[in-house]
């Protein structure tokens, strides 16, 4: 565990607020990356995601580093236009 990894935990440890708002903000970061790392994956540049979606650069980036309140909808083209399917798991 690294410095940074500890000074998280001590955090949490020493505030409800700080975890809780941590854990939502780390599941929308996971969101873009996997988001990003499938376009990269499909060979596509953000240039390229944005005309396969009629929208511009720029709102790809979007969704990609501000995943907050994202729509599943949003999601399902997004996978359609790389090539994939949505597969949503409520664990």
């Amino acid at each position: 565990m690294d410095d940074l990894e500890r000074y998280i935990e001590e955090r949490k440890k020493r505030s409800a607020e700080f975890a809780d708002g941590f854990e939502i903000g780390y599941e929308q970061f996971k969101i873009g990356v996997i988001l990003r790392a499938a376009r990269e994956e499909a060979g596509l540049t953000q240039d390229d995601l944005a005309e396969r979606l009629h929208t511009k650069k720029s709102a790809i980036s979007r969704i990609e580093n501000h995943a907050e309140d994202i729509r599943l909808s949003t999601l399902e083209k997004f996978a359609e236009a790389i090539g994939k399917r949505l597969s949503l798991k409520i664990a």
